[in-house]
């Protein structure tokens, strides 16, 4: 008996790299939930209160100035290159192309331009609502700060909240937002938070933030995340607008470039006439008569088999080639 082998984990992994044949059924799309609309409202309460506890020079600007004393990057000067490269992870450009790449595979794959479309929302949410309050506050950060104990309000600086911390919590929490099972989605969603709020403190080491502008870059990547569901309407009539636009210009234009194949032979059905068969050939003109040369002639079975060692026949005496006449025997009296 035959027994089939059982998929291995690495087959498995194969298996999900490969396209699906269409488009699945029901796709996790986030609703904005009463307990979502809860956590958006606690989140945007926390970001006001940051933006007027700075606006008032509470004791969180104090802090601030008493972490940029410290200057961390001198007290901890090994890992000085490291958390240069570190804090890529927050950077606009390097993050954005790394994760549309991978949404990128994932609407191949799912033939569906949602995660895409999801990620460049996000994006564009992010530059809007951070890039207004940065110019909108105008805030020096520690390297230009000219006032000790002072907030550095409204004196043309662009780093409040901080747009690397906020960065981080998008691009890398939008995988989170559209992971396709609760395992995956907590698995990324603590990946996403140990990455930003590494991001968040190796701006705070470097000493081109305050802690104020992290907490505040946190606070602002988060709240993009959690209104993303009022943006799914949207986004599912942009996708059908593309893809639709997609149809019709292949419709215009995919019967003048479809490549022109051998012919196929088609078997008749019975309502539709069967072609006319083709008329038999002409048969062949006769040979013309063979002439041989005058002369006596043996066919093939008269011809004694000649091998290296002699003939193959025995002599008789009595044999005479055909076409001959035999030799008159002598009569015996009798």
């Amino acid at each position: 008996m035959r027994t089939e082998r059982k998929p291995t984990r690495l087959d498995r992994v194969f298996a999900r790299l490969d396209r699906e044949p269409e488009r699945p059924a029901l796709l996790d799309v986030p609703e904005m939930s009463r307990h979502r609309f809860a956590l958006f409202a606690g989140t945007l309460a926390f970001y006001l209160a940051i933006v007027w506890a700075v606006l008032i020079t509470s004791w969180l600007v104090r802090l601030d100035w008493q972490v940029m004393f410290f200057r961390p990057y001198q007290q901890w000067p090994e890992i000085h290159a490291f958390v240069d490269y570190y804090v890529v992870l927050g950077q606009r450009g390097p993050t954005a192309v790394m994760v549309a790449a991978w949404l990128g595979w994932r609407s191949w794959r799912q033939h569906t331009l949602r995660p895409l479309l999801a990620l460049g929302v996000s994006l564009l949410l992010l530059n809007v609502t951070v890039g207004a309050a940065k110019y909108g506050m105008g805030r020096l950060g520690p390297h230009y700060a000219t006032t000790i104990g002072a907030n550095e309000m409204w004196l043309g600086g662009d780093i409040f909240p901080s747009g690397h911390t906020a960065n981080a919590v998008v691009t890398w929490g939008i995988l989170a937002y559209l992971a396709s099972t609760p395992r995956a989605r907590r698995w990324l969603s603590a990946v996403s938070a140990v990455t930003s709020l590494g991001v968040g403190m190796s701006t705070v080491y470097l000493g081109t933030h305050w802690l104020s502008d992290v907490l505040l870059g946190w606070v602002a990547g988060l709240l993009i995340l959690l209104a993303l569901p009022w943006c799914e309407p949207l986004i599912a009539r942009a996708e059908a607008w593309i893809l639709g636009l997609r149809d019709r210009w292949f419709a215009r234009r995919g019967p003048a470039e479809r490549p022109v194949g051998p012919p196929v032979a088609v078997t008749p059905s019975g309502r539709e006439k069967a072609p006319a068969r083709e008329p038999a050939a002409a048969p062949r003109p006769p040979r013309a008569p063979v002439y041989l040369a005058p002369g006596p002639h043996t066919t093939r079975s008269d011809r004694t088999p000649v091998t290296p060692a002699g003939s193959r026949r025995p002599p008789h005496s009595d044999r005479h080639p055909r076409g001959t006449a035999p030799a008159a025997r002598p009569l015996s009296g009798g």
